[in-house]
């Protein structure tokens, strides 16, 4: 019988471990021994975290290391990428061209927020494909980053449910945007 509640309890133990936590082994440089930290509802803050660097016009990466792609959104590559050539067929314009907007989209970014203080704010999906996390930036002064981007005419729509919270207010800049040419439309 002691027997099977000592199995259960490492059975319950164990399973914790795996279901919604993580569980870290770290060295302790006092004793030398190693201490075992599960850290139940452990969430993370991202009310305010630095932009280390920007990528390219709609990601981003953070003091942390952790990369960030803006929800909803979708500038030119500037980087050589499947998505790049994809986009070439796709609109029938060359590398070289997009990748001229793509630089001015990741200007734009760069000026608007690279060095600055953001809150993120998530939507239903965490994590894209890649592990990027996904969300949408906000200026320590209210700035919709996500929205400024698109309503200064630097990206396009990119509305991947269930993440959508935003994409009537993006169509709407969008639009605008391009009816009144900025940014990329200009040309």
């Amino acid at each position: 019988m002691k027997f099977t509640k000592y199995l259960l309890f490492i059975l319950l133990t164990v399973s914790i471990c795996f279901v919604g936590c993580s569980c870290k082994v770290r060295g302790s440089t006092s004793g030398g021994g190693i201490k075992f930290s599960i850290p139940f509802g452990s969430t993370y803050n991202y009310n305010d975290v630095l932009v280390k660097r920007v990528i390219d016009g709609d990601t981003i990466e953070l003091a942390s290391g952790q990369r960030v792609r803006f929800i909803g959104i979708d500038t030119p590559e500037v980087h050589e990428s499947r998505k790049l050539y994809n986009d070439s067929k796709r609109l029938k314009m060359d590398i070289s061209v997009i990748q001229e907007l793509g630089r001015k989209a990741y200007g734009f970014t760069r000026d608007l927020i690279e060095g600055k203080s953001v809150r993120l704010e998530l939507d239903v999906e965490k994590y894209d494909k890649y592990g990027r996390l996904l969300a949408y930036a906000y200026l320590k002064d209210g700035t919709f980053v996500n929205a400024e981007i698109v309503k200064e005419g630097y990206a396009s729509l990119m509305t991947i449910p269930p993440n959508v919270k935003y994409a009537d207010l993006f169509l709407k800049l969008y639009q605008e945007a391009r009816q009144d040419k900025r940014g990329l439309w200009k040309e």
